[in-house]
């Protein structure tokens, strides 16, 4: 166990993702526990669009995301998963990314990520990277790539860093750059405050819930809606705040009462 991890109720987790196969740390296990996970809890923030702060201890987590049936962001997400991880018998070291997806210029260090070893091998383990996210682990190869569907995603090594990217064509896109410096709880309170107060951070100005899942990625980002399906992309814009409750609610699981409103830094 590490920090708060004897909090952890591992059955209501496993109800939450309605997994019910072996309890070993194993590659098969690895795998089918991130995909229940990110097939079940949605990626969102839209706790900060309603003002509420965002805490990272594991009781707050569960009661979120485990018995209020919630999604979360990245560090929610990985620190709850790597909790369950450990408590399998896992190696984890939990790792911080800068994001380069959509980047035109050098982000801090506010993703959090996982490496997992296994079976002899080295996994990156992310559950909280939305859906432009893998929907199973992805292995530390020489450039190895992991088909997943319409998509892949494989690790290049830029300048002694890892460099996570995807596809789904016929050229690679940089997602996020890690270094094998191991973070703590600690460690992700920092950027936690920062991604979820600052003006200038986009979880404070854009209400998003995302899920993966095996054939298709569904993401909200306020009043933009979309799937995607590797060949094709369905685009729609959603008529009112009315429309978002019904997608939350019918797509992503979100249940919220009638007349919520996300307030956004920047409205249409």
């Amino acid at each position: 166990m590490s920090e708060d991890d004897s909090d952890l109720d591992l059955p209501a987790y496993l109800r939450r993702i309605e997994y019910a196969g072996e309890r070993k740390a194993s590659r098969a296990v690895l795998e089918a526990l991130h995909q229940a996970h990110v097939t079940h809890i949605p990626f969102e923030n839209l706790d900060i669009l309603l003002g509420r702060s965002i805490a990272l201890d594991l009781g707050t987590l569960q009661a979120k995301l485990v018995a209020g049936r919630r999604g979360g962001y990245c560090f929610e997400q990985n620190l709850l998963f790597a909790a369950v991880l450990r408590s399998f018998g896992f190696a984890v070291t939990q790792l911080a990314a800068r994001v380069r997806l959509g980047a035109d210029s050098l982000r801090p260090r506010t993703h959090m990520t996982l490496q997992v070893d296994v079976d002899g091998g080295r996994w990156l383990v992310d559950v909280g990277f939305g859906a432009a996210g893998p929907l199973l682990p992805v292995p530390h190869g020489a450039g190895e790539a992991s088909r997943q569907n319409a998509w892949s995603f494989r690790i290049a090594d830029e300048d002694g860093h890892s460099l996570l990217q995807s596809s789904h064509g016929s050229s690679w896109e940089d997602l996020y750059i890690f270094s094998q410096e191991p973070q703590h709880r600690v460690d992700y309170e920092l950027a936690c405050h920062y991604t979820s107060t600052h003006p200038a951070s986009k979880f404070t100005q854009v209400a998003t819930a995302q899920r993966i899942a095996p054939e298709v990625r569904f993401t909200l980002r306020d009043w933009d809606y979309s799937e995607d399906r590797g060949a094709e992309i369905m685009r729609r814009t959603l008529a009112d705040d009315d429309e978002v409750l019904d997608v939350l609610a019918d797509t992503f699981g979100l249940e919220f009462p009638a007349g919520t409103r996300f307030q956004r830094t920047f409205r249409r």
